[in-house]
């Protein structure tokens, strides 16, 4: 597999036996995002277990959050990212917060324009996404003066090809929103441009408490109806495990490993190695054909592309 497709779906399978649709799939995405996902595949005839390897944290809101937003609602940003739904709806609740205390202001100084609950964008505003484009448009709001763009393909790649990204240039100010970590394509590529870039953090991911439990409870029940099938382990249809994020994988990485050194006989461990994995973009793609796992790749997480995915034959 080319690491550089710009094909919705690719895949990378070093296994010399077909996946049955009849095998199990697990969502690793976090609880909030999971479940479009998870009943499209189910509709599909699939076997889908929810084990989230990300839960979503809110962080603090700081001063330099605040003075962030107060600067790119003057105008310093020539645009502004939002990578997630969740990164999407905690910034949009700080900016009406300021448009209300904007609002408050005007009422006792008359030299300050007055406009009862409306948005206005003082930049071009990218949503990545489907879903990070709905929370912003679906804002409950009179007027909302401002239009939502999306790219092409929802990713870092996808963005970069936008014109309102590739026309950035050395001095301009760009502002993101979104979770702790992540999308370092697109802000190393910018920077060599000399492109600014300041970025809010709205919340942070981490482990489940719950993750080692859930993958032990699952593999033992997987142990269990393989011994109860009578097939052969070359019979039996490798796991599909989603994974849309790097800290996502690697989360599972440490649960999959840690759970291969305390493994008894009764129960017996799974490697990395035994399942095969539906990863989004290049980055994770590469992560994973590092360790020589058997892999589709996707370009976006729409239900219907990972579905397609898991329905795609490598030639």
């Amino acid at each position: 597999m080319s690491g550089s497709s710009s094909k919705s779906t690719d895949c990378n399978q070093l296994m010399d036996k077909p996946l049955s649709l009849a095998g199990t799939v697990i969502n690793t995405r976090p609880v909030e995002r999971a479940a479009a996902l998870t009943q499209h595949l189910q509709a599909a005839g699939l076997t889908v277990v929810d084990m989230p390897m990300l839960m979503l944290e809110a962080r603090a809101t700081t001063d330099n959050d605040i003075l962030l937003m107060r600067q790119w609602l003057a105008g310093k940003y020539q645009a502004l990212v939002i990578v997630s739904p969740t990164a999407a709806s905690s910034g949009l609740a700080i900016w009406q917060t300021l448009e209300h205390e904007r609002q408050a202001l005007a009422a006792t100084d008359k030299s300050i324009d007055e406009h009862c609950d409306i948005l206005t964008a003082p930049s071009h505003i990218i949503a990545v996404g489907e879903a990070t484009a709905a929370v912003l448009n679906d804002v409950k709001l009179p007027v909302a003066s401002y239009q939502v763009l999306q790219p092409t393909i929802a990713n870092n790649e996808g963005m970069l090809a936008m014109p309102e990204i590739e026309g950035l240039q050395a001095g301009d100010k760009l502002l993101v929103w979104r979770g702790l970590g992540g999308r370092r394509l697109l802000v190393d590529t910018l920077q060599a441009r000399g492109v600014h870039i300041d970025s809010i953090a709205w919340y942070e991911r981490k482990m489940p408490m719950d993750a080692m439990r859930q993958y032990q409870q699952w593999l033992q029940d997987f142990n269990t109806q393989n011994a109860m099938s009578g097939l052969s382990a070359s019979q039996q249809a490798k796991p599909i495990v989603i994974v849309s994020s790097g800290t996502a994988f690697e989360h599972w990485q440490n649960i999959v490993q840690a759970a291969e050194k305390q493994a008894m006989p009764a129960n017996k461990a799974l490697k990395l190695s035994d399942f095969t994995y539906v990863v989004l973009g290049e980055r994770l793609a590469n992560i994973v054909a590092e360790q020589k796992l058997s892999y589709w790749r996707v370009e976006d997480l729409a239900p219907q592309t990972i579905l397609t995915a898991i329905n795609t034959p490598c030639l």
